[in-house]
Protein backbone atom coordinates (compact mmCIF):
# COMPACT_ATOMS: atom_id res chain seq x y z
CA UNK A 1 0.00 0.00 0.00
CA UNK A 2 2.81 2.40 0.81
CA UNK A 3 4.45 1.69 -2.52
CA UNK A 4 1.25 2.40 -4.32
CA UNK A 5 0.72 5.60 -2.43
CA UNK A 6 4.17 6.79 -3.21
CA UNK A 7 3.74 5.86 -6.90
CA UNK A 8 0.69 8.06 -7.34
CA UNK A 9 2.39 11.51 -7.24
CA UNK A 10 5.32 10.18 -9.21
CA UNK A 11 3.03 8.88 -11.94
CA UNK A 12 1.24 12.22 -12.17
CA UNK A 13 4.56 14.04 -12.46
CA UNK A 14 5.61 11.77 -15.28
CA UNK A 15 2.28 12.26 -17.08
CA UNK A 16 2.57 16.03 -16.75
CA UNK A 17 6.11 15.95 -18.11
CA UNK A 18 5.03 13.83 -21.06
CA UNK A 19 2.15 16.20 -21.77
CA UNK A 20 4.47 19.21 -21.76
CA UNK A 21 6.93 17.35 -23.93
CA UNK A 22 4.18 16.34 -26.41
CA UNK A 23 2.96 19.91 -26.67
CA UNK A 24 6.49 21.05 -27.22
CA UNK A 25 6.93 18.44 -29.98
CA UNK A 26 3.64 19.42 -31.57
CA UNK A 27 4.66 23.09 -31.49
CA UNK A 28 7.96 22.21 -33.08
CA UNK A 29 6.13 20.24 -35.74
CA UNK A 30 3.87 23.17 -36.54
CA UNK A 31 6.85 25.45 -36.73
CA UNK A 32 8.58 23.03 -39.11
CA UNK A 33 5.49 22.83 -41.29
CA UNK A 34 5.21 26.60 -41.37
CA UNK A 35 8.85 26.87 -42.34
CA UNK A 36 8.27 24.37 -45.18
CA UNK A 37 5.25 26.25 -46.42
CA UNK A 38 7.02 29.58 -46.31
CA UNK A 39 10.35 28.49 -47.73
CA UNK A 40 10.14 25.15 -49.54
CA UNK A 41 6.91 25.52 -51.52
CA UNK A 42 7.82 28.80 -53.20
CA UNK A 43 11.15 27.30 -54.17
CA UNK A 44 9.39 24.21 -55.56
CA UNK A 45 6.85 26.35 -57.39
CA UNK A 46 9.61 28.39 -58.93
CA UNK A 47 11.34 25.22 -60.16
CA UNK A 48 8.09 23.78 -61.51
CA UNK A 49 7.28 27.04 -63.26
CA UNK A 50 10.63 26.93 -64.99
CA UNK A 51 9.82 23.49 -66.47
CA UNK A 52 6.07 24.01 -67.18
CA UNK A 53 5.16 23.87 -70.95
CA UNK A 54 4.47 27.20 -72.57
CA UNK A 55 1.40 27.96 -74.67
CA UNK A 56 3.52 27.52 -77.80
CA UNK A 57 4.71 24.13 -76.56
CA UNK A 58 1.16 23.01 -75.92
CA UNK A 59 -0.04 24.19 -79.35
CA UNK A 60 2.88 22.42 -81.01
CA UNK A 61 2.05 19.19 -79.15
CA UNK A 62 -1.60 19.43 -80.19
CA UNK A 63 -0.61 20.06 -83.82
CA UNK A 64 1.73 17.07 -83.79
CA UNK A 65 -0.95 14.84 -82.30
CA UNK A 66 -3.51 16.04 -84.87
CA UNK A 67 -1.15 15.33 -87.76
CA UNK A 68 -0.39 11.90 -86.36
CA UNK A 69 -4.09 11.13 -86.03
CA UNK A 70 -4.78 12.32 -89.58
CA UNK A 71 -1.91 10.25 -90.92
CA UNK A 72 -3.19 7.17 -89.13
CA UNK A 73 -6.78 7.69 -90.28
CA UNK A 74 -5.94 8.45 -93.91
CA UNK A 75 -3.45 5.61 -94.08
CA UNK A 76 -5.97 3.12 -92.68
CA UNK A 77 -8.55 4.20 -95.28
CA UNK A 78 -6.06 3.99 -98.15
CA UNK A 79 -4.85 0.53 -97.18
CA UNK A 80 -8.47 -0.60 -96.92
CA UNK A 81 -9.20 0.93 -100.33
CA UNK A 82 -6.19 -0.86 -101.83
CA UNK A 83 -7.53 -4.17 -100.52
CA UNK A 84 -10.98 -3.38 -101.94
CA UNK A 85 -9.56 -2.66 -105.39
CA UNK A 86 -7.54 -5.87 -105.35
CA UNK A 87 -10.74 -7.70 -104.41
CA UNK A 88 -12.28 -6.33 -107.59
CA UNK A 89 -9.84 -8.38 -109.67
CA UNK A 90 -9.78 -11.50 -107.54
CA UNK A 91 -12.38 -12.69 -106.75
CA UNK A 92 -14.68 -10.00 -108.25
CA UNK A 93 -13.75 -9.90 -111.93
CA UNK A 94 -12.62 -13.53 -111.92
CA UNK A 95 -16.09 -14.67 -110.83
CA UNK A 96 -17.92 -12.15 -113.00
CA UNK A 97 -16.08 -13.16 -116.17
CA UNK A 98 -15.81 -16.81 -115.19
CA UNK A 99 -19.55 -17.26 -114.92
CA UNK A 100 -20.19 -15.59 -118.29
CA UNK A 101 -18.17 -18.07 -120.38
CA UNK A 102 -18.94 -21.68 -121.20
CA UNK A 103 -18.11 -24.30 -118.56
CA UNK A 104 -15.15 -25.64 -120.53
CA UNK A 105 -13.43 -22.25 -120.27
CA UNK A 106 -14.24 -21.17 -116.72
CA UNK A 107 -10.81 -21.85 -115.22
CA UNK A 108 -8.83 -20.36 -118.10
CA UNK A 109 -10.91 -17.19 -117.91
CA UNK A 110 -10.54 -16.88 -114.15
CA UNK A 111 -6.83 -17.65 -114.51
CA UNK A 112 -6.39 -14.43 -116.48
CA UNK A 113 -7.51 -12.30 -113.54
CA UNK A 114 -5.61 -14.35 -110.99
CA UNK A 115 -2.23 -14.52 -112.68
CA UNK A 116 -2.21 -10.81 -113.51
CA UNK A 117 -2.24 -10.09 -109.79
CA UNK A 118 1.25 -11.59 -109.78
CA UNK A 119 2.60 -10.50 -113.17
CA UNK A 120 1.67 -6.83 -112.98
CA UNK A 121 2.90 -6.57 -109.39
CA UNK A 122 6.40 -7.57 -110.49
CA UNK A 123 6.37 -5.14 -113.42
CA UNK A 124 5.13 -2.36 -111.14
CA UNK A 125 7.82 -2.93 -108.54
CA UNK A 126 10.65 -2.99 -111.05
CA UNK A 127 9.81 -0.07 -113.34
CA UNK A 128 6.06 0.44 -113.72
CA UNK A 129 5.50 2.79 -110.81
CA UNK A 130 8.44 4.91 -111.85
CA UNK A 131 7.22 5.25 -115.45
CA UNK A 132 3.72 6.15 -114.24
CA UNK A 133 4.46 8.48 -111.31
CA UNK A 134 8.09 9.48 -111.60
CA UNK A 135 8.89 13.01 -112.75
CA UNK A 136 9.62 12.88 -116.46
CA UNK A 137 8.00 14.64 -119.40
CA UNK A 138 4.39 15.14 -120.50
CA UNK A 139 4.06 11.55 -121.69
CA UNK A 140 6.11 9.25 -119.46
CA UNK A 141 7.65 9.34 -116.00
CA UNK A 142 11.34 9.20 -115.14
CA UNK A 143 13.43 6.43 -113.64
CA UNK A 144 13.96 7.75 -110.10
CA UNK A 145 11.65 5.13 -108.60
CA UNK A 146 13.17 2.08 -110.29
CA UNK A 147 12.88 -0.92 -107.97
CA UNK A 148 10.84 1.43 -105.74
CA UNK A 149 13.92 3.35 -104.68
CA UNK A 150 12.91 6.21 -102.40
CA UNK A 151 9.33 4.94 -102.01
CA UNK A 152 8.93 4.52 -98.26
CA UNK A 153 7.20 5.88 -95.17
CA UNK A 154 7.72 9.55 -95.97
CA UNK A 155 4.66 11.03 -97.79
CA UNK A 156 5.00 12.36 -101.32
CA UNK A 157 3.30 15.76 -101.07
CA UNK A 158 2.32 15.76 -104.75
CA UNK A 159 0.34 12.52 -104.56
CA UNK A 160 -0.69 12.08 -100.92
CA UNK A 161 0.53 14.49 -98.25
CA UNK A 162 -1.03 12.54 -95.37
CA UNK A 163 -0.18 8.94 -96.30
CA UNK A 164 3.15 7.15 -96.69
CA UNK A 165 4.47 7.18 -100.25
CA UNK A 166 4.52 3.39 -100.13
CA UNK A 167 0.80 3.34 -99.38
CA UNK A 168 0.05 5.47 -102.43
CA UNK A 169 2.25 3.19 -104.54
CA UNK A 170 0.48 -0.01 -103.49
CA UNK A 171 -2.92 1.61 -103.98
CA UNK A 172 -2.09 2.60 -107.54
CA UNK A 173 -0.75 -0.89 -108.20
CA UNK A 174 -4.25 -2.31 -107.80
CA UNK A 175 -5.46 -0.14 -110.70
CA UNK A 176 -2.59 -1.35 -112.85
CA UNK A 177 -3.60 -4.95 -112.09
CA UNK A 178 -7.29 -4.77 -112.95
CA UNK A 179 -6.96 -2.75 -116.17
CA UNK A 180 -5.39 -5.44 -118.41
CA UNK A 181 -7.60 -8.02 -116.70
CA UNK A 182 -10.62 -6.15 -118.09
CA UNK A 183 -9.28 -6.61 -121.63
CA UNK A 184 -9.27 -10.38 -121.21
CA UNK A 185 -13.05 -10.37 -121.45
CA UNK A 186 -12.77 -9.65 -125.18
CA UNK A 187 -10.47 -12.52 -126.12
CA UNK A 188 -11.75 -15.09 -123.61
CA UNK A 189 -12.14 -18.64 -124.94
CA UNK A 190 -9.64 -18.26 -127.79
CA UNK A 191 -6.27 -16.67 -126.84
CA UNK A 192 -3.19 -18.66 -125.86
CA UNK A 193 -2.16 -18.33 -122.23
CA UNK A 194 1.44 -17.56 -123.22
CA UNK A 195 0.23 -14.89 -125.61
CA UNK A 196 -1.93 -13.35 -122.90
CA UNK A 197 1.06 -13.08 -120.56
CA UNK A 198 3.33 -11.48 -123.14
CA UNK A 199 0.54 -9.19 -124.34
CA UNK A 200 -0.11 -7.98 -120.79
CA UNK A 201 3.53 -7.17 -120.11
CA UNK A 202 3.88 -5.18 -123.32
CA UNK A 203 0.48 -3.51 -123.06
CA UNK A 204 1.05 -2.35 -119.49
CA UNK A 205 4.39 -0.86 -120.53
CA UNK A 206 3.31 0.77 -123.78
CA UNK A 207 -0.27 1.84 -123.00
CA UNK A 208 -1.11 1.82 -119.31
CA UNK A 209 1.99 3.32 -117.70
CA UNK A 210 2.17 6.29 -120.13
CA UNK A 211 -1.57 6.93 -119.85
CA UNK A 212 -1.45 6.83 -116.05
CA UNK A 213 1.41 9.34 -116.12
CA UNK A 214 -0.38 11.68 -118.52
CA UNK A 215 -3.52 11.83 -116.38
CA UNK A 216 -2.25 11.37 -112.79
CA UNK A 217 1.54 11.82 -112.84
CA UNK A 218 3.23 15.09 -111.93
CA UNK A 219 3.74 17.09 -115.13
CA UNK A 220 1.55 14.71 -117.15
CA UNK A 221 -0.03 16.16 -120.29
CA UNK A 222 -3.61 15.77 -119.05
CA UNK A 223 -3.11 16.35 -115.31
CA UNK A 224 -5.29 19.30 -114.33
CA UNK A 225 -3.81 19.61 -110.84
CA UNK A 226 -0.08 18.97 -111.34
CA UNK A 227 0.99 20.99 -114.34
CA UNK A 228 -0.78 19.41 -117.32
CA UNK A 229 -1.13 21.38 -120.55
CA UNK A 230 -4.64 20.03 -121.18
CA UNK A 231 -6.46 20.07 -117.82
CA UNK A 232 -8.56 16.93 -117.70
CA UNK A 233 -10.75 15.68 -114.86
CA UNK A 234 -10.46 11.94 -114.30
CA UNK A 235 -10.93 11.22 -110.63
CA UNK A 236 -10.45 7.46 -110.60
CA UNK A 237 -9.64 6.22 -114.09
CA UNK A 238 -12.34 6.76 -116.72
CA UNK A 239 -9.71 7.27 -119.41
CA UNK A 240 -6.74 5.58 -117.76
CA UNK A 241 -8.54 2.35 -116.91
CA UNK A 242 -11.80 1.98 -118.79
CA UNK A 243 -11.34 3.72 -122.12
CA UNK A 244 -7.89 2.23 -122.70
CA UNK A 245 -8.97 -1.28 -121.70
CA UNK A 246 -12.30 -1.14 -123.52
CA UNK A 247 -10.88 0.15 -126.80
CA UNK A 248 -7.96 -2.28 -126.59
CA UNK A 249 -10.50 -5.05 -126.04
CA UNK A 250 -12.23 -4.15 -129.31
CA UNK A 251 -8.91 -4.25 -131.17
CA UNK A 252 -8.18 -7.66 -129.68
CA UNK A 253 -11.60 -9.00 -130.65
CA UNK A 254 -11.19 -7.80 -134.23
CA UNK A 255 -7.62 -9.07 -134.54
CA UNK A 256 -8.31 -12.56 -133.18
CA UNK A 257 -11.55 -12.98 -135.09
CA UNK A 258 -14.71 -14.76 -134.03
CA UNK A 259 -14.90 -17.86 -131.88
CA UNK A 260 -15.58 -21.16 -133.62
CA UNK A 261 -19.32 -21.35 -134.22
CA UNK A 262 -20.06 -17.71 -133.39
CA UNK A 263 -22.77 -16.43 -133.78
CA UNK A 264 -24.67 -19.49 -135.06
CA UNK A 265 -24.09 -21.72 -132.04
CA UNK A 266 -25.51 -20.70 -128.64
CA UNK A 267 -22.77 -19.53 -126.26
CA UNK A 268 -24.70 -18.70 -123.13
CA UNK A 269 -23.12 -18.03 -119.73
CA UNK A 270 -22.64 -21.29 -117.86
CA UNK A 271 -23.29 -19.82 -114.36
CA UNK A 272 -25.01 -16.52 -113.75
CA UNK A 273 -24.78 -17.35 -110.06
CA UNK A 274 -21.00 -16.94 -110.20
CA UNK A 275 -21.39 -13.78 -112.25
CA UNK A 276 -23.87 -12.29 -109.79
CA UNK A 277 -21.48 -12.87 -106.90
CA UNK A 278 -18.67 -11.35 -108.93
CA UNK A 279 -20.75 -8.30 -109.84
CA UNK A 280 -21.67 -7.69 -106.20
CA UNK A 281 -18.00 -7.91 -105.21
CA UNK A 282 -17.17 -5.44 -107.97
CA UNK A 283 -19.84 -3.05 -106.70
CA UNK A 284 -18.48 -3.15 -103.16
CA UNK A 285 -14.86 -3.02 -104.25
CA UNK A 286 -15.59 0.00 -106.42
CA UNK A 287 -15.96 2.12 -103.29
CA UNK A 288 -12.24 1.65 -102.76
CA UNK A 289 -11.66 2.31 -106.45
CA UNK A 290 -13.44 5.68 -106.46
CA UNK A 291 -13.66 6.91 -102.86
CA UNK A 292 -10.08 5.81 -102.24
CA UNK A 293 -8.96 8.11 -105.04
CA UNK A 294 -9.48 11.05 -102.67
CA UNK A 295 -6.26 9.76 -101.02
CA UNK A 296 -7.71 10.78 -97.64
CA UNK A 297 -10.59 9.91 -95.34
CA UNK A 298 -12.39 13.20 -95.96
CA UNK A 299 -15.60 14.68 -97.34
CA UNK A 300 -14.40 14.26 -100.93
CA UNK A 301 -14.11 10.53 -100.33
CA UNK A 302 -17.65 10.55 -98.98
CA UNK A 303 -18.97 12.28 -102.08
CA UNK A 304 -17.16 9.84 -104.36
CA UNK A 305 -18.60 6.96 -102.32
CA UNK A 306 -22.15 8.31 -102.65
CA UNK A 307 -21.81 9.13 -106.35
CA UNK A 308 -20.46 5.65 -107.05
CA UNK A 309 -23.39 3.94 -105.39
CA UNK A 310 -25.98 6.20 -107.00
CA UNK A 311 -24.45 5.77 -110.45
CA UNK A 312 -24.45 1.99 -110.20
CA UNK A 313 -28.05 1.87 -108.96
CA UNK A 314 -29.37 4.14 -111.71
CA UNK A 315 -27.49 2.24 -114.43
CA UNK A 316 -28.88 -1.08 -113.21
CA UNK A 317 -32.41 0.26 -113.62
CA UNK A 318 -31.60 1.94 -116.94
CA UNK A 319 -30.25 -1.24 -118.52
CA UNK A 320 -33.07 -3.41 -117.15
CA UNK A 321 -35.71 -0.94 -118.34
CA UNK A 322 -34.24 -0.82 -121.85
CA UNK A 323 -34.05 -4.61 -121.93
CA UNK A 324 -37.58 -4.96 -120.62
CA UNK A 325 -38.92 -2.65 -123.29
CA UNK A 326 -37.01 -4.39 -126.10
CA UNK A 327 -37.26 -8.06 -125.10
CA UNK A 328 -40.28 -8.09 -122.80
CA UNK A 329 -38.35 -9.45 -119.82
CA UNK A 330 -35.69 -8.04 -117.50
CA UNK A 331 -32.80 -10.44 -116.93
CA UNK A 332 -30.24 -10.97 -114.21
CA UNK A 333 -27.50 -10.76 -116.85
CA UNK A 334 -28.86 -7.37 -117.87
CA UNK A 335 -29.03 -6.17 -114.28
CA UNK A 336 -25.43 -7.01 -113.39
CA UNK A 337 -24.17 -5.70 -116.74
CA UNK A 338 -25.97 -2.42 -116.09
CA UNK A 339 -24.46 -2.14 -112.63
CA UNK A 340 -20.94 -2.50 -114.00
CA UNK A 341 -21.70 -0.02 -116.79
CA UNK A 342 -22.81 2.54 -114.21
CA UNK A 343 -19.72 1.97 -112.08
CA UNK A 344 -17.56 2.49 -115.15
CA UNK A 345 -19.25 5.71 -116.21
CA UNK A 346 -19.26 7.34 -112.79
CA UNK A 347 -15.57 6.59 -112.19
CA UNK A 348 -14.08 9.74 -113.76
CA UNK A 349 -16.85 11.95 -112.35
CA UNK A 350 -17.19 10.57 -108.82
CA UNK A 351 -14.96 13.19 -107.20
CA UNK A 352 -16.43 16.12 -109.13
CA UNK A 353 -20.23 15.76 -109.36
CA UNK A 354 -23.17 15.99 -106.98
CA UNK A 355 -25.34 12.96 -106.18
CA UNK A 356 -28.21 13.75 -108.55
CA UNK A 357 -25.99 14.20 -111.62
CA UNK A 358 -24.45 10.87 -110.62
CA UNK A 359 -27.89 9.33 -111.06
CA UNK A 360 -28.19 10.91 -114.52
CA UNK A 361 -24.76 9.69 -115.58
CA UNK A 362 -25.52 6.19 -114.34
CA UNK A 363 -28.92 5.96 -116.04
CA UNK A 364 -27.48 7.22 -119.33
CA UNK A 365 -24.68 4.66 -119.11
CA UNK A 366 -27.14 1.83 -118.53
CA UNK A 367 -29.13 2.69 -121.66
CA UNK A 368 -26.16 3.55 -123.90
CA UNK A 369 -24.15 0.47 -122.96
CA UNK A 370 -27.20 -1.74 -123.49
CA UNK A 371 -27.50 -0.38 -127.03
CA UNK A 372 -23.77 -0.87 -127.64
CA UNK A 373 -23.89 -4.50 -126.50
CA UNK A 374 -27.04 -5.37 -128.44
CA UNK A 375 -27.69 -3.14 -131.46
CA UNK A 376 -24.18 -1.90 -132.32
CA UNK A 377 -22.45 -5.22 -131.71
CA UNK A 378 -25.04 -7.07 -133.78
CA UNK A 379 -24.79 -4.58 -136.62
CA UNK A 380 -21.02 -4.77 -136.97
CA UNK A 381 -20.76 -8.45 -136.05
CA UNK A 382 -17.57 -8.38 -133.97
CA UNK A 383 -17.10 -11.04 -131.28
CA UNK A 384 -16.31 -9.20 -128.05
CA UNK A 385 -16.80 -12.28 -125.87
CA UNK A 386 -17.79 -10.58 -122.60
CA UNK A 387 -18.61 -7.12 -123.99
CA UNK A 388 -15.54 -5.39 -122.58
CA UNK A 389 -15.77 -2.70 -125.26
CA UNK A 390 -19.53 -2.22 -125.01
CA UNK A 391 -19.34 -1.70 -121.23
CA UNK A 392 -15.89 -0.28 -120.49
CA UNK A 393 -15.00 1.43 -123.75
CA UNK A 394 -18.40 3.02 -124.32
CA UNK A 395 -19.18 3.56 -120.63
CA UNK A 396 -15.78 5.10 -119.92
CA UNK A 397 -16.07 7.45 -122.91
CA UNK A 398 -19.55 8.57 -121.92
CA UNK A 399 -18.55 9.11 -118.29
CA UNK A 400 -15.45 11.13 -119.23
CA UNK A 401 -17.44 13.48 -121.47
CA UNK A 402 -20.26 13.94 -118.96
CA UNK A 403 -17.70 14.76 -116.28
CA UNK A 404 -17.01 17.92 -118.27
CA UNK A 405 -20.70 18.75 -118.07
CA UNK A 406 -21.44 18.14 -114.39
CA UNK A 407 -18.10 18.75 -112.62
CA UNK A 408 -18.47 21.52 -110.05
CA UNK A 409 -16.21 23.35 -107.62
CA UNK A 410 -18.91 22.90 -104.98
CA UNK A 411 -17.69 19.31 -104.71
CA UNK A 412 -14.03 19.65 -105.64
CA UNK A 413 -12.28 22.99 -105.06
CA UNK A 414 -8.80 21.67 -105.70
CA UNK A 415 -8.26 23.73 -108.85
CA UNK A 416 -7.44 27.32 -107.84
CA UNK A 417 -6.16 30.51 -109.44
CA UNK A 418 -3.08 32.46 -108.33
CA UNK A 419 -5.12 34.22 -105.62
CA UNK A 420 -6.28 30.90 -104.14
CA UNK A 421 -9.85 31.18 -105.44
CA UNK A 422 -11.55 27.97 -106.62
CA UNK A 423 -11.92 27.92 -110.41
CA UNK A 424 -15.05 26.78 -112.28
CA UNK A 425 -14.80 23.16 -113.36
CA UNK A 426 -17.51 22.00 -115.76
CA UNK A 427 -20.40 23.31 -117.81
CA UNK A 428 -22.61 23.64 -114.72
CA UNK A 429 -20.02 26.06 -113.33
CA UNK A 430 -19.96 28.03 -116.57
CA UNK A 431 -16.83 26.41 -117.99
CA UNK A 432 -18.12 24.91 -121.24
CA UNK A 433 -14.58 24.53 -122.54
CA UNK A 434 -13.99 21.66 -120.14
CA UNK A 435 -16.09 19.40 -122.37
CA UNK A 436 -13.52 19.94 -125.12
CA UNK A 437 -10.68 19.11 -122.73
CA UNK A 438 -12.43 15.89 -121.79
CA UNK A 439 -13.00 15.02 -125.44
CA UNK A 440 -9.32 15.57 -126.22
CA UNK A 441 -8.33 13.26 -123.36
CA UNK A 442 -10.73 10.60 -124.63
CA UNK A 443 -9.33 10.93 -128.15
CA UNK A 444 -5.76 10.52 -126.87
CA UNK A 445 -6.85 7.42 -124.95
CA UNK A 446 -8.49 5.94 -128.03
CA UNK A 447 -5.51 6.59 -130.30
CA UNK A 448 -2.95 5.26 -127.81
CA UNK A 449 -5.05 2.16 -127.15
CA UNK A 450 -5.71 1.40 -130.83
CA UNK A 451 -2.18 1.97 -132.11
CA UNK A 452 -0.41 0.47 -129.11
CA UNK A 453 -2.61 -2.63 -128.94
CA UNK A 454 -2.40 -3.33 -132.67
CA UNK A 455 1.40 -3.14 -132.67
CA UNK A 456 1.64 -5.33 -129.56
CA UNK A 457 -0.66 -7.98 -131.04
CA UNK A 458 1.46 -8.11 -134.18
CA UNK A 459 4.62 -8.58 -132.12
CA UNK A 460 3.06 -11.25 -129.91
CA UNK A 461 1.65 -13.06 -132.92
CA UNK A 462 5.08 -13.20 -134.52
CA UNK A 463 6.76 -14.44 -131.35
CA UNK A 464 4.34 -17.01 -129.89
CA UNK A 465 1.11 -16.79 -131.87
CA UNK A 466 -2.01 -15.30 -130.31
CA UNK A 467 -4.77 -17.80 -131.00
CA UNK A 468 -5.23 -21.41 -130.00
CA UNK A 469 -5.90 -24.04 -132.65
CA UNK A 470 -9.46 -24.97 -133.59
CA UNK A 471 -9.08 -28.35 -131.85
CA UNK A 472 -7.91 -26.67 -128.63
CA UNK A 473 -10.76 -24.19 -128.76
CA UNK A 474 -13.39 -26.86 -129.29
CA UNK A 475 -11.99 -28.96 -126.44
CA UNK A 476 -11.96 -25.92 -124.18
CA UNK A 477 -9.05 -23.91 -122.87
CA UNK A 478 -9.28 -25.39 -119.38
CA UNK A 479 -8.06 -28.74 -120.68
CA UNK A 480 -5.99 -27.64 -123.68
CA UNK A 481 -4.13 -24.78 -121.93
CA UNK A 482 -4.06 -25.89 -118.27
CA UNK A 483 -4.78 -29.60 -118.19
CA UNK A 484 -7.64 -29.35 -115.71
CA UNK A 485 -11.38 -28.79 -115.49
CA UNK A 486 -13.44 -26.37 -113.50
CA UNK A 487 -16.02 -28.95 -112.43
CA UNK A 488 -15.50 -32.59 -111.54
CA UNK A 489 -18.90 -34.21 -111.96
CA UNK A 490 -17.75 -37.80 -111.48
CA UNK A 491 -19.12 -39.90 -108.59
Amino acid sequence: MEEVAQDGPARRCKELLCCVTARSCALCGLRSLAFFLVCAIPAFSQTAAQHAPTVEDRLSAVETAAKSAQLAGDNAWMLTSAALVLMMTGPGLALFYGGLVRAKNVLSTMMHSFVLMAVVTVLWSVYGYSLAFGEGNHFIGGLQYLFLKGVGATPNADYGATVPHETYMIYQLMFAIITPALISGAFAERMKFSAMLLFTCLWSTVVYFPMAHMVWGKGGLLNAFLGGSIPTFDFAGGTVVHVTSGVSALVCALYLGKRVGYPKEPMKPHSLVLSLIGACLLWVGWFGFNAGSAVAANSLATNAFVATHFGAAAATLGWMLAEWLKHGKPSMLGGISGAVAGLVAITPASGFVKPFPALLIGFAAGVVCFLMVTAVKSKFGYDDTLDAFGVHGAGGTLGAILTGVFATREINDGLKDAAGKALPLGLVDGNAGQILNQAVAVAISWVLAIVGTLIILKVVDLLVGVRVTEEQEVAGLDVSMHGEEGYNLEG
